[in-house]
């Protein structure tokens, strides 16, 4: 052990055994005066912020005292002592619960993802009613955010059931949106409709505009994610005109950029591109840091889609930078499975390989199904391109299982295809074309016409060096994978 750390380690000790030495009044004499002087050098008391609950509260404002707030929560609630007749002297409770709620806000606000959660479940175990239901919310929307959707579902669930027990039906539909995002993330697409579905049906009897835009863009995603692109288009439509009513420039931004990903999945790829740099562009104006690197990945899609594979990859690291800075662990996830998809276009395939299995490893931690299957996919595809045939046809069965459960219709079209050129290679010609009448048929009523060129070209070229007929349903185009969409 080097000497300075022999020291610190013996400090911290002394300074234990010290603290430990104080009786109980003492100690919180001590932390009573620690919350004022640390206070006082910060500019004084925090102003209150709106109530949790409050129907279109004002943003957060920062004050000084931020920075140490998760300190000033700390001595405030150590610093309470009991009087001489038994009444409460030192620190009161109050300025407790201010700090707990600013440290919460302030760590959210910094990607301090730890910190913020446990500010927030703390602060929601203080709380009564409807404010105790939005802190429980808001706890949840921080463990989905750092990958933990488990214990957001929890979060989500308890505070649903607070918001009903208390009568609160625009904090109700809130919690059932948020609920419903989890589904939608792990791949529970029918629970995720239902619930967006009843939450919009919330928001619209209590007029809460603002939340209708949000749910009606979640609902656009299920739309899209379940291969139902006009409809998808539609509701992001619906949702765009209510964010720019109201002035949600943040919600904009989110439903701009996945309103492109239609866009690019219909062959509009000049036009998601253009999207996707407005996205961008409202997300940097906003600060939204943790939808920049979202919006960073969709572009980057783009650039891989039109060959621009050099653009694509600087693109995905710096998403990457920002998902890791933020505690994105889905979307990191999502990420690496696409730069994947590079390192494959580019002849990596060990790198590809290797990055497809981090991918994976995130995926699985964080519950993803629906991107997990898409990610093994694409690894049956490695295996293939490797001559590990057997390999690659138990990873592409498992790719396809997961796409059926979830309903991704969009992957399961262009895996089939990609696993009937295994099966040819097998030299199972009979199951090689069933597999890809399925998957070319899925494309077709998709619309997704970019896709079936590609797949029909590969097709052609697998077909000829086996020596047979080409399967039905013609096309022309370079085959790739798809990246995975935001």
């Amino acid at each position: 052990m080097h000497a300075e750390d022999a020291y610190l380690f013996r400090h911290a000790l002394l300074r234990d055994a010290a603290y430990q030495m104080q009786v109980p009044g003492d100690r919180a004499k001590l932390h009573e005066l620690a919350f004022y002087l640390i206070e006082e050098a910060f500019g004084g008391r925090a102003p209150e912020p709106a109530p949790l609950d409050a129907i279109d509260s004002p943003k957060f404002e920062p004050h000084a005292t931020d920075v140490v707030a998760g300190e000033l929560a700390y001595h405030a609630r150590l610093g309470v002592r009991q009087g001489a007749q038994g009444d409460d002297a030192g620190v009161p409770a109050a300025p407790y619960t201010l700090y707990l709620r600013r440290a919460a806000e302030h760590d959210e606000r910094n990607f301090q993802n730890a910190g913020a959660l446990a500010a927030w479940e703390a602060l929601a175990a203080l709380l009564q009613g409807a404010a105790k239901g939005e802190a429980t919310r808001r706890a949840g929307a921080v463990a989905v955010n750092s990958g933990n959707p488990v214990r957001g579902e929890a979060a989500f669930e308890h505070a649903l059931s607070i918001c009903r027990e208390v009568g609160n039906r625009r904090g109700e539909g809130i919690a059932l949106s948020s609920l419903a995002l989890v589904y939608e993330n792990t791949g529970r697409m029918l629970q995720a409709e239902a619930a967006f579905e009843q939450a919009l049906a919330i928001h619209r009897e209590v007029g809460d505009r603002r939340s209708e835009g949000v749910a009606l863009g979640n609902l656009a995603t299920v739309y899209q994610n379940t291969g139902r692109m006009q409809q998808a288009e539609a509701t992001y439509e619906q949702a765009l005109a209510i964010h720019r009513e109201v002035g949600d420039r943040r919600s904009e931004g989110v439903a701009l950029g996945n309103l492109a990903l239609v866009y690019k999945n219909t062959g509009r790829t000049e036009q998601a591109e253009a999207i996707h740099e407005e996205a961008l562009a409202i997300h940097r104006e906003v600060g939204y840091r943790r939808n920049e690197g979202v919006a960073l990945g969709n572009l980057a899609i783009v650039y891989q889609t039109t060959g621009r594979m050099q653009q694509a990859e600087a693109t995905y690291e710096q998403a990457l930078v920002i998902h890791r800075e933020v505690g994105d662990r889905r979307f990191e996830g999502i990420a690496l499975g696409n730069l994947a998809i590079v390192y494959q276009d580019t002849g990596r395939l060990q790198k590809a390989e290797a990055t497809y299995e981090q991918a994976l490893a995130i995926l699985h931690e964080v519950g993803d199904r629906r991107v997990g299957g898409n990610t093994l996919g694409n690894l049956a595809i490695v295996y293939q391109k490797t001559g590990r045939m057997q390999r690659a046809e138990v990873t592409f069965e498992r790719a396809l299982a997961i796409h059926r459960e979830v309903g991704n219709l969009r992957f399961e079209g262009a895996h089939s295809c990609e696993f009937a050129l295994c099966l040819l290679a097998l030299g199972r010609e009979a199951d090689a074309a069933r597999r890809w009448q399925q998957g070319a048929t899925i494309l077709r009523e998709l619309g997704d016409n970019t896709e079936l060129e590609s797949k029909t070209t590969a097709m052609h070229e697998a077909c000829a060096k086996a020596g047979i007929e080409p399967f039905d349903m013609p096309g022309e185009g370079e085959a790739k994978r798809q990246p995975e969409t935001n």
